[in-house]
């Protein structure tokens, strides 16, 4: 049942980021679409290629892929004020990778792969997607550059590859933990260290 859950969770919040990122830079109707479903997918395939899961179980979510579509189709017709609004708010962002995050780590896991594997199957599902919708939007993938991000998908992937939870309740409160603590980290500005290789003037 969490598996289903974070999957649903995980799913409505990507494809409307996706959605909201495409309106932003005023793509049409089908790069909306494109962006939407690369958002909430794209993370789970490029999983599945580096963990050794067969690429055509993407396929075969039939649910999630309606449930993305009818997300996006809302985020379409929203009013202009609305997609703006949501735009800013960076809330189904931290709301996406907290799900893909315990997710990806639970499904690695349940393969038997190593602490490692947890872990980089928590960043890529959490964060792949959103990586891959930037790229597509021509912006700097916002993982790489703000706010402490692809680090609490590691935290998750951490928590769960050390075997430390086991019940159904355990999973969700990681879920609750990663969320609060990205948005906490986005709210206030946290970032890793940078250097810069520019000269000062």
């Amino acid at each position: 049942m969490v598996w289903e859950v974070l999957n649903i969770i995980g799913t409505i919040a990507f494809a409307m980021s996706g959605a909201v990122v495409a309106l932003k830079v005023n793509y049409d109707l089908i790069g909306v679409y494109v962006l939407g479903l690369i958002t909430a997918f794209g993370g789970g395939a490029v999983r599945n290629l580096f963990i050794g899961i067969p690429i055509n179980l993407l396929w075969q979510q039939n649910m999630l892929f309606v449930i993305a579509i009818i997300t996006i189709t809302l985020v379409f017709l929203l009013p202009s004020k609305a997609v703006l609004f949501l735009s800013r708010w960076s809330i189904f962002d931290a709301i996406g990778l907290s799900a893909f995050a315990v997710q990806g780590a639970m499904y690695a896991q349940s393969v038997n792969l190593s602490i490692f594997a947890v872990m980089f199957s928590a960043a890529i599902t959490g964060a792949g997607g959103g990586i891959i919708r930037d790229v597509l939007a021509q912006e700097m993938p916002m993982v790489f550059r703000q706010d402490v991000y692809v680090l609490w998908a590691l935290i998750a992937g951490f928590i769960i590859g050390m075997n430390w939870i086991t019940e159904d309740y355990q999973f969700y409160l990681v879920f609750a933990i990663i969320l609060i603590g990205r948005s906490i980290s986005h709210r206030y500005g946290w970032s890793l260290p940078r250097r810069s290789l520019e000269e000062s003037a």
